[in-house]
């Protein structure tokens, strides 16, 4: 029987606890007993764990033996804010597909009103992703970074990887030519039919070790946009010939990353 996966609020040894609101889901909604054996993930470790004590509001664990969790290609979402509740959703399935980061922007076609209060958005967007991540079996969610203007969000991520990305000139997706090796690949989803698709580009790699895939807002990157990020060297690609809503470009993006590398 598969057991559940918590993520801990504390731990220190052979401890942990579900503190707040976390754990109250834990004891009240799903009755939780004493000895009760569950997987707790503590920072990068995951361990399995019995339940020590319950409270309304505080759960502890005695954890034992490690628990070997299989090690995937980090994805990094660049994603444009877009209607919140949509949006929640879009964080909510790509956390269940295992991705690393979400790095929301504030792109030209984005909302004002929606960029006004991305800010006071982020800690129930954390929370969504953090619910997902227990639900889908990870050992910790997304991290999921406050909003910034796509220019700021461009920089850090170019800051943080030095550029190994493929220059559009050297993919043939008809010839399937492979590109000069390179480990950080980053694209950017668009609209233009005469781009390669997602799939494709990834098809001719087999040497990435991170990805990062930028989604726009509703209405699609502008031509500014676009600039933006080939002037950082990314590779734009499509997700085919129908025009996807952002909320399922989003989905779709990480599902078909996550089955190329």
């Amino acid at each position: 029987m598969t057991r559940r996966r918590w993520i801990a609020d504390e731990f220190s040894g052979d401890r942990a606890a579900l503190t707040g609101a976390h754990a109250a889901h834990l004891s009240r909604t799903l009755r939780a007993r004493v000895g009760q054996q569950f997987e707790v993930a503590c920072g990068k470790q995951l361990r399995r764990a019995t339940v020590f004590s319950v409270e309304d509001e505080r759960v502890e664990f005695t954890l034992s033996e490690e628990v070997a969790a299989r090690q995937a290609v980090p994805i990094t979402l660049l994603l444009a804010v877009f209607k919140f509740d949509r949006m929640e959703w879009a964080i909510e399935k790509c956390t269940e597909l295992n991705v690393t980061t979400i790095l929301p922007v504030i792109a030209r076609r984005t909302e004002k009103h929606l960029a006004l209060a991305a800010d006071k958005r982020v800690e129930r967007w954390r929370r969504i992703a953090r619910e997902a991540a227990e639900q889908s079996r990870r050992i910790a969610p997304p991290e999921i970074a406050d909003p910034v203007k796509l220019k700021e969000a461009l920089a850090k991520l170019h800051a943080r990887n030095s550029p190994a990305v493929i220059p559009s000139e050297g993919f043939s997706a008809s010839s399937g030519t492979r590109v000069r090796p390179g480990c950080d690949l980053r694209i950017v989803l668009a609209e233009n039919g005469s781009e390669a698709t997602l799939s494709e580009v990834l098809r001719a790699r087999d040497d990435v070790t991170s990805l990062a895939l930028a989604v726009g807002p509703e209405g699609g990157w502008t031509t500014e946009d676009l600039q933006l990020f080939k002037l950082s060297q990314w590779l734009a690609a499509s997700l085919g010939d129908t025009i996807l809503r952002a909320e399922t470009a989003a989905i779709a993006a990480v599902a078909v990353a996550r089955a190329g590398c």
